[in-house]
C-alpha cells in the first residue's frame, strides 16, 4: 500500500542514518474511505491517480504545517516521502473528516523506514518566498481570514518535484 509522509529537510536528514523515518504509530496520508467518497463524482479512469495526488496534497499541507513549528534555519520546502508498505500494516483511520488533510491522515502500526521508501517530492527552490508566507498565514488562515488563505492556497500551487528513492542522499547532501 502507497503511504505518504509529510516531513522537513531538517527532520529527514536527522532521520535517514539510522534508516527509521517515523517509529510506529505513524501518521502518514493515504487514499482512505472518506477521501474516495470526497471523489465519488471523478472520472473512472482516473480516479485512481487522483486519489494518489489528493492524499500526497494533504501530506503536503501537513508538511507545511510541520515547517510552522519547525527549528530555525529549516529549509522552507515542503517535503514529502512515498512509501510503500506491506498490507499487514493496514492503516487505520484517524478522525476522519472530508476536509484536507483529515480525509486521508491515517496511523500506521509499524514504523516507517527508508527500506520502504519509492520517491521523494520536494519543493522547488522557486517556491520558499511563497512557502514562506504560507507558514506565516496559517494562524490567520486556520481562523478563517480569506486573505491568509490564498497565501497559503499560493504555496499549494507549486508542484513538488520527483525525486527517485536513490537520489534521497543527493539531496540531503545538496540541502535540496
Amino acid at each position: 500500500m502507497r503511504v505518504y509522509w509529510p516531513t522537513t529537510l531538517t527532520a529527514l536528514a536527522a532521520a535517514a542514518p539510522s534508516g527509521v523515518l517515523a517509529a510506529a504509530p505513524a501518521a502518514v496520508h493515504a487514499v482512505t474511505p472518506a477521501l474516495r467518497e470526497f471523489y465519488a463524482d471523478a472520472d473512472p479512469r482516473e480516479l485512481e491517480e487522483e486519489l494518489e495526488y489528493a492524499a500526497m496534497s494533504d501530506a503536503a499541507e501537513q508538511s507545511l504545517r510541520l515547517l510552522a513549528t519547525a527549528p530555525a534555519g529549516t529549509a522552507p520546502r515542503r517535503v514529502v516521502l512515498a512509501l510503500e508498505v506491506p498490507e499487514r500494516a493496514l492503516p487505520r483511520p484517524d478522525a476522519a473528516g472530508w476536509s484536507a488533510p483529515e480525509r486521508s491522515r491515517v496511523v500506521l502500526d509499524s514504523d516507517l523506514t527508508l527500506g520502504a521508501l519509492v520517491s521523494v517530492h520536494v519543493d522547488d527552490g522557486d517556491a520558499e518566498e511563497d512557502v514562506r508566507a504560507a507558514v506565516a498565514a496559517l494562524p490567520a488562515a486556520d481562523a478563517g481570514d480569506d486573505d491568509a488563505r490564498f497565501t497559503v492556497e499560493s504555496a499549494e500551487g507549486h508542484e513538488l518535484l520527483w525525486y527517485d528513492a536513490t537520489e534521497l542522499p543527493l539531496l540531503l547532501a545538496a540541502g535540496a
